[in-house]
């Protein structure tokens, strides 16, 4: 074990999995031994491993890795993809409209910054990537709840804590609820100045080949970069290039669909 561990069982976690995934299946036996790890340490280590997926036994007994951890590389791996299908769209897009864009994602409860394309504009707005985003004050955030399956769209809203960051924050459940509505009918979702009195933002959600939610892009601007002037067409931009990144993982539109 790293003796410089903060977090021990952690540490010790990971071992076992690496040491699983360097000689193979094995047994608790030899887990202990090669790890030098305690016997009770051992198993309760290993109990937890596998109530969370992360190993199974098999029918010799013996410890090995299972489907948590292929799980956790698809995501991963499917993410590093979209990042890279996204890049040289969202550029585009940047150009295109001189503003700061993004590409976010949600996971569970939280939204995520994955990639940051920042603008040369004299007039900038402080972000970065893996920078943890609202669901409902943001317009990244407020576009990957709105495409989310109902069921899961409304357990979501029902644990949300809303809080007032400005004077135009949504900070009732049902008022969240109609506002999602409104952005599946229209295809994009406005950021008023909800989480920073100053910013405002335009985003459109991205689809897979399955149809299903992937992810959002963003164009971010100050309430002088973007306004009721410039709304909709930057909503139209980042809307095309949501497509075209859509198109790009295999979504294809319902009159695609009818035609083919």
């Amino acid at each position: 074990m790293l003796e410089s561990s903060k977090v021990p069982a952690l540490t010790r976690a990971i071992e076992i999995l690496n040491l699983i995934a360097r000689i193979g299946p094995c047994s608790a036996a030899t887990i202990i031994e090669m790890l030098e790890i305690p016997k009770s340490t051992a198993y309760l280590l290993l109990a937890e491993l596998k109530r969370q997926r992360f190993i199974s036994v098999d029918s010799q007994d013996n410890y090995c890795l299972w489907t948590k951890l292929v799980e956790l590389a698809g995501h991963a791996l499917s993410k590093l993809d979209l990042r890279d299908t996204a890049r040289p769209r969202l550029t585009r897009l940047m150009e295109e409209t001189g503003l700061l864009c993004h590409l976010g994602i949600i996971d569970r409860e939280n939204a995520y910054y994955i990639l940051k394309i920042e603008s040369s504009s004299t007039i900038s707005v402080r972000s970065h990537e893996g920078k943890s985003l609202s669901l409902y004050r943001s317009g990244i955030g407020k576009c990957l709840l709105a495409w989310q399956p109902e069921a899961t769209r409304n357990a979501i809203v029902d644990h949300l804590k809303f809080e007032a960051a400005t004077p135009t924050t949504i900070t009732d459940p049902d008022d969240l609820l109609a506002e999602l509505a409104r952005i599946r009918a229209q295809g994009w979702s406005f950021d008023n100045g909800e989480d920073y009195s100053d910013v405002r933002c335009v985003a459109a959600p991205i689809f897979n080949a399955d149809s299903a939610l992937s992810a959002a892009i963003s164009v971010v601007g100050t309430r002088l970069q973007i306004n009721e002037d410039n709304r909709d067409y930057l909503a139209g931009k980042a809307i095309a290039c949501a497509r075209d990144i859509s198109r790009l993982l295999g979504w294809k539109s319902p009159l695609e669909l009818q035609a083919s």
